[in-house]
């Protein structure tokens, strides 16, 4: 083999291996902080959590949303704030903040006939319910940005919204 082609070849690799990670989404734009939310009863879970599909709660201790939620000192809501929504088969939770704006006073919305997270300021669509926070449209397509996610624990009859 000559230089040119072994180079050519080395080449054709390199864009190969550095081309796979573009369509990666980055979900962890948003500051990471603490996270704890504790729906770990039925009681808790009957009242606070979410049963059917595209149903969703928000939760902020800022804010206290809801605002009868049993807020204590070992309960945190990230960043700007938890949003919990029933998916095909479990609940997942995400960071409220737009992941494209990323300010805590930045807060995505649900548009109720389709379940898509929406940005109010750079007007980005997230898809919350099937697709794991990841951009729909937007600026937030362009940036490769989706919503942070956080975990979604089984307790007691509950779960748990930790990251």
């Amino acid at each position: 083999m000559t230089k040119n082609r072994i180079f050519c070849m080395f080449l054709t690799l390199l864009t190969l291996v550095l081309g796979s990670g573009c369509d990666k989404i980055d979900n962890k734009v948003v500051p990471s902080f603490v996270v704890h939310v504790d729906l770990g009863s039925i009681a808790l879970w009957n009242t606070y959590g979410v049963a059917g599909m595209g149903d969703y709660r928000i939760f902020s201790r800022e804010k206290q949303l809801p605002s009868n939620f049993p807020y204590n000192v070992n309960t945190y809501t990230g960043y700007g704030g938890v949003l919990l929504m029933m998916g095909l088969e479990m609940p997942m939770a995400y960071d409220l903040s737009c992941p494209v704006e990323m300010s805590r006073d930045v807060i995505l919305t649900i548009n109720p006939d389709n379940y898509d997270a929406v940005c109010p300021r750079c007007g980005s669509r997230f898809n919350p319910l099937t697709g794991a926070g990841g951009p729909l449209s937007g600026v937030a397509i362009n940036n490769k940005v989706g919503m942070r996610q956080y975990r979604v624990i089984p307790s007691n009859g509950g779960y748990i919204i930790a990251n």
